[in-house]
């Protein structure tokens, strides 16, 4: 993995532990931000590239894991390290439920941080992944017309053409031709495909 094609950010309001990290983590490459702030992190205008948040439960406006909940509503996803000298276990088990990818009470090793740091970044490069697919599907979905999308509905919950053709009234063929459409449109080369990039924009949950 290229670290300098990824980021952590550090929110922490400690600024002993933010310079100590940022230092860290600048001499393995990767780019650094640091916050002491919950609010601050929020505010910034995050970088598109994989990154990854080492927060600290203990901040001076919002804990850690209200942060995490901020940012799963904001649909921030960014896969988080939880480092924390006064952490529990109830903390930690509420942390990881929420999606961190780890907890570490300090003191922690450079080792296990960077691991960790390391993973989460390759968790989110999964999941930068997977919104682009989704962004392209729905790009395409967009094309359809009225008529096409509800093929489209209809074939990725399971129906075969000549059920479509019976349940609307209309010939066989005129469905084979919206399907074959659909099927262009989508840049789909088989059907399961199709119902593939279904699932992936939500059709199929219409």
């Amino acid at each position: 993995m290229n670290n300098r094609r990824s980021i952590v950010y550090i929110v922490d309001d400690d600024i002993s532990v933010c310079r100590a990290l940022s230092l860290l983590l600048k001499s393995h490459g990767f780019k650094v931000e640091t916050f002491m702030r919950a609010a601050d992190f929020l505010a910034f205008k995050h970088l598109k590239l994989p990154a990854c948040l080492v927060l600290d439960i203990q901040l001076p406006d919002i804990n850690g894991l209200a942060l995490q909940e901020s940012m799963a509503t904001r649909e921030l996803r960014i896969p988080i390290v939880f480092i924390t000298g006064h952490g529990d276990i109830p903390m930690s088990v509420k942390g990881m439920k929420a999606g961190a990818v780890d907890f570490l009470p300090k003191p922690f090793t450079k080792k296990k941080l960077l691991d960790s740091i390391t993973q989460a970044i390759v968790k989110n490069n999964g999941q930068i992944k997977e919104q682009d697919e989704i962004s392209k599907i729905k790009c395409r979905v967009k094309t359809l017309s009225p008529r096409e999308l509800e093929v489209f509905r209809l074939v990725a919950k399971g129906m075969l053409s000549k059920q479509i053709a019976f349940k609307w009234g209309i010939s066989l063929q005129t469905i084979k031709v919206h399907r074959s459409r659909v099927m262009q449109k989508m840049r789909a080369k088989t059907v399961t495909e199709l119902i593939h990039f279904a699932q992936k924009a939500g059709i199929t949950s219409f």
